[in-house]
């Protein structure tokens, strides 16, 4: 009696299993590119931090001496303070300008996609070189800045940027150029409030200070903590503009020493890259800390629509 072999059916994958490999097929140059051109340079940094590198010869094991170098450095602490103080008096300005032009720019007036539009193209261009070199020399001794002041009888006012006092001044005024992206967020967060709310608080007596604390400003509070967050991060990683307006060194007198600048001249000029390594990790500590704080207080602050 002759017996016909049942040839065993393939098992077929399942469509969600499939569709799965296929976007991983699609994403594997990414995941390459993020394991070997980024994944790979950032653990290799972490090592350097505890080496003594010069890029010319091989790096020698230190231990903690680039962090106790750190701890005992005027200039670094001095590039600590410079940060902090422009991260301080920027962020929260950059809020508030962006802020104050979204509620302008929300009324209904003729031209505003045009209004719209200019407030925004110094976004596109951002802190640039080509902007930052403009800026050194619009505040510069003979600049545009003293020549308008030296129309309405002040003189000899001096360099911006070559004054310490003022130097600072003048990289927080250039990043406040660049506002329109923040303006944007805002102004679209303006657009979602629902004009009902803001209606019933004007027929119960609210004027527009108290409508604009007790209605925009809770329904505004996510796009207000992303702002400030990503506001935060960026002003702490801040390089082009000092890097530009103070020539590279941060002067007059390290006013201008900003902590990625500091980083640049130990890395990249006096060839100390274990050092410079090591002020990069303690820089993205200090980040991860200051996003977890704010992660956490948002809690009691930032409420959602789907919340009460």
């Amino acid at each position: 009696m002759t017996t016909i072999a049942t040839v065993p059916r393939r098992r077929r994958l399942r469509p969600a299993v499939t569709e799965a490999l296929a976007g991983y097929l699609f994403l594997l140059p990414w995941l390459i590119g993020l394991t070997v051109l980024t994944g790979g340079p950032i653990l290799y940094s972490l090592y350097l931090s505890f080496t003594d590198y010069d890029l010319l010869t091989p790096p020698s094991w230190t231990g903690v001496d680039n962090f106790e170098a750190m701890a005992a450095d005027p200039r670094y602490w001095n590039s600590v303070r410079v940060t902090l103080t422009y991260v301080v008096i920027f962020v929260p300005l950059l809020q508030i300008f962006s802020m104050l032009l979204a509620l302008l720019l929300n009324r209904r007036m003729r031209f505003s996609s045009g209004y719209r539009a200019l407030f925004y193209l110094p976004s596109l261009m951002g802190a640039s070189v080509a902007v930052a070199a403009l800026w050194r020399q619009v505040f510069g001794e003979a600049g545009l800045v003293n020549s308008a002041l030296a129309a309405i009888g002040i003189h000899d006012v001096g360099s911006w940027v070559g004054d310490p006092g003022r130097a600072l001044g003048t990289i927080i005024t250039l990043s406040l150029w660049a506002f329109g992206s923040t303006m944007i967020i805002y102004l679209a967060g303006l657009r979602q409030i629902p004009g009902e709310l803001l209606e019933a608080a004007e027929v119960d007596g609210a004027g527009r200070v108290r409508r604009f604390f007790s209605v925009t400003v809770p329904l505004m509070t996510p796009l207000i903590f992303f702002n400030l967050l990503m506001g935060t991060i960026n002003a702490f990683q801040s390089f082009t503009g000092a890097f530009v307006i103070s020539g590279g060194g941060g002067g007059p007198v390290d006013s201008t020493l900003f902590y990625t600048l500091y980083l640049y001249e130990k890395g990249f000029r006096q060839l100390q890259m274990g050092y410079a390594s090591a002020m990069a990790w303690v820089l993205l500590a200090v980040l991860a800390v200051i996003t977890g704080v704010l992660f956490l207080t948002s809690r009691r602050w930032v409420f959602y629509g789907e919340e009460s």
